[in-house]
């Protein structure tokens, strides 16, 4: 089958790949469309030395079980099920797991990829598959609402991307206070249009000023940012990941007390209610689609500072 792999750090598409081969509770997924994120980017830069097909965010079509014949997305963590953490309901920690296309599991950008049923949930009819691909980071954006009281809170988010857009979505519905603090002008524009404050960054900020500071950068830069933004006892939330490392003192940490939270996945279910009912808008963030062979001009495009959203059109099926 057609997929992309990474290899030694090398990107390259193979047609002839090995079809997946299922392990216990496994089903083949056909997978329609795949998204870029900025793991996939860091990963080809080093980020935890993966090996095999990347990607991570996809809608599919089940070939067998409950869902069979149906379209479906995937949750990422692949754990055991059977260990302490498992039990006590934090399977997206289980030291045990492995994580699709980031660590040890194949991915998403294959003609075809075996994931575990349990991790499986239905797409309505009403969602389009160009949608279905954000529903994994858009999960991750309403874990924050989880780990961290935003109610009354002024809230400043950094980055202006894919997943910043996406926090920004959710958050505005629970702090009235909330500022995106990016570099490119086009991708601000994009988040004026949808009601949301912005500023550039460069221009004089405000410091030790915000309850909450989201890192949606991408970058090793962000998190200074953040230290420097948040007011004493706030929270710096954490949602980057980054081949590099953080080089800068922590002695303001602990000085203004402030709590770090790193997040990551969150809840599908939540996700896929909100782009069902439209409380979270993401039609016009697919700016790229490419064949899988067209592997590394994607790629490229995902870096350029006028892509948000580069997906990967793998299967058949048209788009709902």
């Amino acid at each position: 089958m057609q997929a992309i792999t990474l290899m030694n750090h090398e990107l390259r598409f193979v047609r002839d790949y090995p079809d997946p081969s299922p392990r216990p509770g496994e089903v083949i997924v056909d997978v329609l469309r795949a998204g870029i994120c900025e793991t996939d980017l860091q990963l080809r830069r080093g980020y935890m030395g993966f090996s095999g097909v990347l990607g991570h965010e996809f809608v599919g079509i089940a070939r067998e079980g409950q869902h069979a014949g149906c379209r479906v997305v995937g949750e990422i963590n692949c754990n055991c099920g059977r260990c302490e953490r498992c039990r006590r309901g934090l399977g997206n920690h289980c030291p045990n797991r492995t994580v699709l296309g980031i660590d040890r599991h194949d991915g998403a950008f294959a003609e075809r990829m075996a994931v575990p049923e349990a991790n499986l949930h239905r797409i309505p009819d009403s969602i389009r598959n160009v949608e279905a691909v954000f529903v994994e980071p858009l999960a991750a954006a309403f874990q924050i609402g989880r780990q961290v009281n935003l109610d009354g809170t002024r809230v400043a988010i950094l980055g202006d991307g894919r997943m910043a857009i996406l926090c920004a979505q959710v958050i505005a519905h629970q702090s009235s206070e909330l500022l995106v603090i990016g570099k490119h002008e086009t991708k601000l524009t994009r988040f004026r249009d949808l009601k949301i404050r912005t500023q550039t960054l460069g221009d004089s900020l405000e410091a030790k000023a915000f309850d909450v500071v989201v890192d949606c950068t991408g970058s090793a830069t962000g998190l200074p940012l953040a230290i420097q933004l948040v007011r004493p006892r706030g929270t710096i939330v954490m949602k980057t990941t980054v081949a590099g490392s953080h080089q800068l003192s922590l002695a303001p940490i602990v000085i203004d007390e402030v709590t770090l939270v790193g997040s990551r996945c969150g809840p599908f279910p939540e996700a896929i209610d909100a782009l069902e009912e439209k409380r979270v808008d993401v039609s016009q963030l697919v700016t790229h689609r490419f064949p899988l062979e067209q592997a590394e001009h994607a790629f490229s495009a995902a870096t350029k500072p006028d892509a948000m959203k580069v997906v990967f059109e793998i299967g058949e099926r048209e788009d709902l």
